[in-house]
């Protein structure tokens, strides 16, 4: 399998891109004013207790105040709020291996026992902002890095369940436990497998600077202040991806391309050169077909092979998604045989798209009807393989009697949302539409100021106006007619993300 990571920007702002075998899995908004990102850690001030919640509702500078349950306190949480009050009065230094443990709090007690208005405490968003929630946090607090997790006022070490082999979940534990500092625990990432000793210790010290930092900015740290910032989601999604299968990484911005480079340097030193800067002409989403995909992916209906779809619906509950064969038929094959091979196929594309989409919650997927439980087994296997390969905390049962498989899947962003059905022209403007007059308009001017000061033009539309000023006998085609009428040159760009009306002069 190859994949590939195209990054489109502009400004502060970038979109993420991963592409399996050139076909888009996953999409990643990234905002340069971006708060309240999964990771970031916040110096939060306690405003109201909810007994009958068993909650607290923090304030952390966000215009909803967060939500922290009881079993999101974390067991350390007396030797947490010890460690803040002390590093905040100046008297905490960063290494913690002579600090001096509190007991820990019960697993099943009361958050109105454990924390009090007015109290400051250290807490790290798990759980994006999402609609009119705010965001939800938990005060145990871990520090993430490529293979290991740095787990503070801890002595365990673990290793990820999905690495299989025994021996070697054995020799990674034993590799991590005498690396580990004391007054830290450490876990083990999945991508840690078959990793040397001086990998995981350069990880290692990279998580400790992390963990000097927290502490040098808590001890100048105000409520509601952010204490340490989850690095920017370009390299934090390249973190938690990346792998062997790992082929190019095209950039369309010079700052972005080095950042990017400059942080494969750290994790793989080898592939920094796979980072490529895109200099075409054509927007790099365009030029690597993602704009297209997009446009086809996000619908309410998503297109299989021969003839088959899926219908998605949402609800304020759960995701519904319905399987349909549409007019799919093979020679020589059985009904159930059909059903069992579109099934199958709409495994792969129901995982691909809560990837894409980063559904959450409750997904129930309306498979068609199988009546042999051999087949029901096969479907069954096949959803747990394709979902494997998802990131999010995911659980799923086996088929029911009538054919639903439900699907719960963590959500800690908001799901990923695109309108890609055009609107009526019609319905935008009162009068009629007078956009290619006022397209040549502007036209005739840049072909005047292009004789001044030589810079090259071009004009980006929706691909149906491209196609109305560019297509027919080329001598007969509107955009010649304008440049033999201006004595002026223009290319014309079709640009699949735009809308209808949409145009750009560049």
């Amino acid at each position: 399998m190859r994949t590939e990571l195209v990054i489109q920007t502009s400004g502060s702002d970038a979109e993420l891109a991963l592409l399996q075998d050139g076909r888009l899995v996953e999409l990643v908004a990234e905002k340069g004013d971006d708060r309240f990102s999964v990771g970031d850690i916040y110096l939060g001030r306690v405003k109201k207790v909810a007994p009958g919640l068993n909650a607290a509702f923090v304030d952390v500078g966000h215009a909803k105040d967060a939500f922290l349950h009881y079993h999101d306190l974390g067991p350390q949480l007396a030797s947490w709020q010890q460690f803040t009050k002390k590093v905040l009065l100046g008297k905490q230094p960063a290494t913690i291996s002579d600090f001096q443990l509190q007991a820990e709090i019960e697993k099943e007690g009361a958050m109105d026992e454990a924390v009090k208005v007015g109290q400051d405490i250290l807490v790290q968003i798990i759980k994006e902002p999402i609609s009119t929630k705010g965001p939800r946090i938990t005060s145990e607090i871990s520090l993430a890095g490529r293979f290991m997790v740095l787990v503070p006022f801890s002595d365990r070490v673990s290793v990820s369940q999905k690495i299989r082999e025994r021996k070697e979940k054995e020799r990674l534990r034993r590799l991590a436990d005498s690396i580990r500092p004391k007054g830290f625990g450490l876990i083990v990432r999945t991508v840690a497998e078959n990793k040397t000793e001086v990998e995981l210790t350069a990880d290692l010290e990279g998580l400790m600077a992390k963990w000097k930092s927290l502490h040098r900015q808590l001890r100048q740290a105000k409520s509601g202040q952010r204490v340490v910032q989850e690095m920017d989601r370009a390299s934090a999604f390249l973190r938690d991806v990346f792998n062997e299968s790992f082929t190019k990484i095209h950039v369309d911005n010079e700052d972005w391309a080095n950042e990017v480079k400059q942080y494969l340097q750290e994790i793989a030193p080898d592939k920094a050169d796979m980072v490529k800067l895109y200099s075409g002409t054509a927007p790099i989403f365009q030029h690597f077909n993602v704009d297209r995909q997009v446009k086809t992916s996000f619908g309410r209906t998503v297109t299989l092979q021969k003839g088959a779809y899926l219908i998605i619906e949402h609800t304020e509950a759960l995701h519904v998604i319905d399987v349909n064969s549409g007019n799919r038929g093979a020679v020589g094959e059985s009904q159930e045989e059909g059903a069992l091979a579109v099934n199958l196929m709409a495994a792969e594309e129901v995982a691909r798209q809560l990837r894409l989409r980063d559904m959450g919650g409750i997904i129930v997927v309306d498979f068609i009807d199988l009546h042999s439980n051999e087949h029901r087994r096969a479907l069954y296997e096949k959803v747990r393989e394709v979902m494997s390969q998802d990131r999010a905390k995911h659980k799923i049962l086996p088929p029911s009697k009538f054919g639903l498989v439900e699907i719960t899947r963590q959500r800690v962003r908001p799901e990923k949302a695109i309108e890609t059905q055009e609107e009526n022209p019609d319905m935008l403007v009162d009068a009629p539409i007078v956009l290619v007059e006022k397209l040549e308009q502007e036209f005739a001017s840049l072909a005047q100021r292009k004789k001044k000061d030589g810079k090259k033009w071009a004009l980006h539309v929706h691909p149906f106006l491209h196609a109305y000023l560019t297509k027919g006998l080329f001598w007969s085609s509107i955009l010649h007619q304008w440049q033999r009428k201006y004595k002026g040159k223009m290319d014309v760009v079709p640009r699949d993300s735009f809308k209808m009306l949409q145009y750009k002069f560049q």
